[in-house]
């Protein structure tokens, strides 16, 4: 109690110099609606040995996406990753990095992640990358105010970006987010029948600052159609692409196709998906967006002795100091999780990330042949081809599936209402390396003994 004297004497001092009276006075600003007026429900203190078994009680309720049959995708996807990259990550040299403002003293970080930036460059087909943003629909809503900065004083219609629509909504809402408080207007690319790009809606973008697209898009069609973009819509518009980054050992890289800006989610590589985390951002451009692009770059140079040397280059202090003066607000990264994706493109090589490419798209079509027989459900988007993931369109609303194949053990893929509110016989199953045939039998068993048994009941 007498140690608690001068804090008390403290705070009415502080009170007084703001002119109030207690406590409660900074606060009257919150609507009482919402103030809490009773405790905490908290238990009584605990000893350690009734916390740890508490916490073992509540972790056991979750369920590994490696402990069941698994067909979620959506954006996370499981790959297998070596052991060494976890070895690897966890020394301190990396584990415990700060920011290496100080390059002298940081150079082994400093060139892995010089290293990273290197990888995603080869990977995209772009000139230069960055150390990561925060995630990847960060990384495309970075990449939509990008493009309105470098095109914005040529542009026919200022101030617009085209996205495609079938954006998933909530990347659409961090692009939103970003562009409402720039004035930025995000108009929508519509797609055909058969999900890919309706290429004569790029007609009504021409002019504007800039437009985005996923390859492969949201429901795992790989479009063809892409290559023509940039033909179409010119020099003067910005073709921003967003990536799944496994599938690039197998399909062209963007950058070959005339895309300026490359964004994506690159969790696949090197990170496991652990309740939808640790995520980190791709973003990589051409020369002419390098002064205006995001976060953070590490440059090789030479130093005094004429010896190679990393340092951190082109980072604006505005970005650290006068934010409203920066050309974003990332003043971090995610390097830790990005160089796990630098270990694991570097231990598979070009070879390697092929393989696993092949291996994911294998998998996705050997589904595709074991479900396509089933008269009962039905593939909207058949034609097309596919990378980790595409569409079932069921008899019955995806939910009442996923229930059923949840009580069979089954982690059954993502209900696409969630994302296109009509769509609620829609669902999006997902296949990686990491999934055996035997699996895709059981899944193509259950969904044919499911909707059978729906028809069946609709008919009586």
């Amino acid at each position: 109690m007498v140690d608690q004297l001068p804090n008390l004497g403290r705070e009415k001092e502080m009170l007084a110099a703001m002119g109030m009276d207690s406590l409660d006075d900074l606060f009257v600003d919150i609507p009482e609606i919402v103030t809490m007026d009773f405790e905490l429900p908290l238990p009584p203190p605990q000893t350690e040995e009734e916390i740890l078994s508490d916490a073992r009680r509540i972790l056991g309720s979750n369920v590994a996406l490696g402990d069941r049959v698994n067909f979620l995708g959506a954006g996370l996807y499981r790959n297998f990753v070596p052991s060494s990259v976890f070895q690897l990550i966890s020394r301190g040299e990396f584990l415990t990095a700060y920011t290496p403002y100080q390059p002298e003293v940081s150079q082994g970080m400093l060139q892995a992640m010089w290293e990273f930036q290197t990888l995603i460059s080869e990977l995209v087909g772009l000139d230069v990358a960055n150390l990561s943003v925060y995630d990847g629909s960060t990384a495309a809503a970075e990449a939509i105010t990008c493009s309105v900065r470098v095109h914005n004083r040529k542009a026919v219609q200022k101030d617009t970006v085209y996205v495609s629509e079938l954006t998933p909504p909530d990347r659409l809402s961090v692009i939103k987010n970003y562009s409402q408080g720039g004035g930025i207007e995000i108009k929508s690319l519509r797609h055909n029948a058969d999900g890919t790009l309706n290429l004569e809606s790029l007609s009504e973008a021409s002019g504007s600052c800039g437009i985005y697209l996923e390859q492969p898009n949201p429901l795992g069609i790989l479009d063809g159609g892409l290559v023509k973009v940039k033909e179409i819509i010119g020099e003067n518009t910005a073709f921003i692409v967003g990536v799944q980054p496994t599938s690039l050992g197998l399909v062209e890289a963007p950058g070959n196709y005339g895309a300026d800006i490359v964004v994506g989610e690159g969790q696949a590589l090197g990170s496991p998906v652990t309740f939808g985390g640790p995520i980190y951002g791709i973003f990589a451009c051409t020369k002419t967006y390098l002064r205006q692009m995001p976060g953070r770059i590490v440059g090789r140079s030479i130093d005094v002795d004429g010896k190679e040397a990393f340092c951190l280059t082109l980072s604006t202090r505005e970005q650290h100091i006068r934010r409203h003066r920066a050309t974003s607000n990332i003043c971090t990264n995610e390097t830790l999780i990005a160089l796990m994706g630098a270990m694991h493109m570097s231990l598979l090589g070009p070879e390697g990330l092929r393989h696993l490419a092949i291996r994911n798209m294998g998998a996705c079509q050997l589904a595709k042949d074991k479900l396509a027989p089933i008269t009962t459900i039905a593939i909207p988007h058949s034609s097309s081809a596919h990378y980790n993931e595409f569409v079932v369109e069921l008899p019955g609303s995806a939910a009442e599936c996923l229930s059923y194949l949840d009580v069979n053990g089954l982690i059954g893929g993502f209900d696409l209402s969630n994302w296109y509110p009509e769509r609620r016989n829609w669902l999006l199953v997902s296949f990686t390396d990491q999934t055996g045939a035997s699996e895709i039998e059981l899944l193509a068993a259950h969904l044919a003994a499911w909707s059978a048994s729906k028809l069946q009941g609709a008919m009586t």
